[in-house]
């Protein structure tokens, strides 16, 4: 790597060649505020927090924004004088000026990055008055946009159409009067938005959130007619503990089910049961696929946003798709239909809820089709970051709490069923079972590695028997869009194909723990946050779906055998061919 010589606050630097301001900055570890910028997403220096002083060729320092300008080889440069906090206190007066301060109230609170540069810098008065735009709570999604706090950073931008590919919002109108909104200001629910609520964790403000059904949860909680579970996908474990101080990449299953059953909920059962009923009926059907001459390649089904995303730009797909339920709602139909005979309740006395790192997760318990027992599958879907929200508005000191174990007769998870959470898990998952099933022996090894890790595009093969089994992985659906369209165009001959909507899988979520954009650059969340879920997996006895005694007990008391006619009727599903 070719580096220059440059001097940061007079100290001398080997900066690398081509680098920004900010990027050498960060190499010397000196920290240089911004908001809009997005590393490789969104770098447009619109917010003009990370003023500098440079100066080069011996003439007199002046202001740029250390985003976006290039180090030149004996540059000098400043990044803490008077002028320049002065400049930055000034742009950030400036974005107050047009910005609702009900800062108590607002979901970021404390985890604004517009808040703590304010408190950093001494903003605490309002030195700009004047007129201010007042704009109507878009919330008929699941994804609610709130422009009166927006400050046109362009980062939801930025992540729907560079990050997902698909671009439904952008700038309209100019000067004062410019806003973030869908083209001709239609509503997020009449796009073809997905859900996904990468925009969400990209807004360094409370401009953009998800909708909050924790009242919901709690009214059913406080209802002595209601039997009350919830379930905890695989993901959820590894970051739930970024809600209370936890350095990303901690496990803290045991705390969080002992949290949840504080909140008082009668069941607290791991997703990683039917994330395995998910691979036993999967790879079922694909390898009935197979044999039977269905349509190929075969597409998971167990991502919300990734679903919408194909039945909007790709509806030629849809019969691709996998037929089954997602996990979350193979469990509320199991609890609403199985548990409930067994228990002699009636369906509409269950209230079923879902912790889940997805925003799209809440859009999904309304679809068509995911009512088994004639009721909603699954009541309400509350996000990671709901689900810490309820835990402290409880009073519950999560540090301090014991480890506890998940409720049985839902307590059994695979290491399978833990990788979900992860790009590359449910393909890997499901690799374990149907290669087994082809071969008719136990496998050598369960581990997949070909299809493992943060990369947007995986393809591997794997020799099974007598067949040559072509897979691809796809995170992310800029990348989904690319493995499609190879399919379509014939360059990428595979039999089944695994895609999660969110890039990195469940475990980056938009429905995951808040973290600033530095932490964001300087970490990469879906590996530490994934690592979590293989290290369970590596230290679980049981590995493999099929072998799951619960699931056994299932397939023995209720649904017979994958597939059986029953287990359509209450584990599968159908889509709609949208179209734009």
């Amino acid at each position: 790597m070719e580096t220059i010589k440059i001097k940061i606050n007079g100290v001398e630097y080997d900066v690398p060649k081509g680098s920004t301001v900010l990027e050498a900055a960060r190499v010397a570890n000196i920290d240089i505020p911004t908001l809009c910028y997005l590393k490789d997403i969104n770098e447009i220096g619109a917010c003009r927090l990370c003023l500098v002083e440079v100066s080069e060729g011996g003439r007199p320092f002046r202001l740029v924004t250390a985003c976006v300008y290039p180090v030149t080889e004996g540059m000098e440069v400043l990044t803490n004088t008077p002028k320049i906090n002065q400049s930055r206190k000034t742009n950030l007066e400036l974005i107050l000026s047009n910005h609702d301060r009900k800062c108590l109230s607002c979901v970021r609170s404390t985890t604004c990055e517009l808040q703590k540069l304010c408190n950093e810098y001494g903003v605490d008065e309002l030195r700009f008055s004047g007129d201010k735009n007042k704009y109507k709570i878009d919330d008929a999604t699941p994804i609610i946009r709130d422009n009166n706090k927006c400050i046109l950073c362009r980062r939801c931008v930025a992540a729907c159409k560079v990050v997902q590919g698909i671009g439904v919002i952008g700038a309209n109108d100019r000067g004062f009067d410019t806003h973030i909104a869908s083209a001709f200001e239609v509503p997020l629910s009449e796009t073809s938005c997905i859900n996904c609520g990468q925009c969400i964790v990209a807004c360094p403000v409370g401009a953009l959130y998800e909708r909050d059904d924790t009242d919901k949860v709690r009214e059913a909680l406080a209802d002595p007619s209601k039997h009350v579970f919830i379930c905890t996908a695989p993901s959820v474990r590894a970051q739930i503990g970024e809600c209370f101080g936890y350095e990303p990449g901690t496990d803290c299953e045991g705390k969080m089910v002992a949290a949840l059953k504080k909140l008082g909920f009668d069941g607290v059962y791991d997703m990683n049961l039917t994330a395995d009923l998910t691979i036993m009926e999967e790879a079922t059907e694909f390898l009935g696929r197979v044999k039977n001459g269905g349509a190929l390649p075969m597409i998971t089904s167990c991502s919300p946003g990734w679903i919408k995303y194909c039945e909007h730009y790709y509806p030629e797909f849809v019969d691709n798709l996998s037929t089954c339920k997602s996990p979350q709602q193979m469990f509320g139909a199991v609890v609403k239909t199985y548990y409930a005979e067994k228990m002699g309740w009636d369906p509409k006395d269950i209230f079923f809820v879902s912790a889940i790192p997805c925003t799209a997760k809440k859009f999904e318990v309304g679809r068509p089709g995911q009512s088994a027992a004639g009721v909603p599958d699954v009541d309400v879907a509350v996000t990671t970051r709901e689900v810490g929200r309820m835990i402290s508005k409880a009073g519950i000191d999560f540090k301090a709490l014991d480890d506890a174990e998940f409720d049985v007769p839902f307590e059994i998870g695979s290491g399978a069923g833990a990788i979900f959470g992860a790009t590359g898990g449910v393909m890997e998952a499901a690799l374990r079972t149907a290669a087994e099933v082809i071969e008719g022996k136990p496998l050598e090894s369960v581990d997949f590695n070909e299809v493992r890790g943060v990369e947007g595009v995986k393809i591997a093969s794997y020799k099974l028997g007598d067949i040559t089994l072509n897979v691809a992985v796809a995170s992310g659906t800029a990348n989904a869009k690319k493995v499609l369209d190879a399919v379509k165009a014939g360059e990428l001959d595979v039999q089944f194909i695994e895609i999660m909507a969110c890039p990195g899988g469940c475990v980056n979520g938009g429905g995951q723990p808040i973290q600033p954009a530095v932490v964001r650059e300087t970490i990469d969340l879906r590996a530490v946050r994934a690592a979590v879920l293989y290290n369970d997996d590596k230290n679980s006895d049981l590995r493999k779906s099929h072998e799951n005694s619960a699931v056994k007990r299932l397939y023995d008391e209720y649904f017979g055998e994958p597939n059986s006619h029953k287990a359509h009727e209450i584990l599968h599903t159908h889509y709609v061919k949208r179209g734009l």
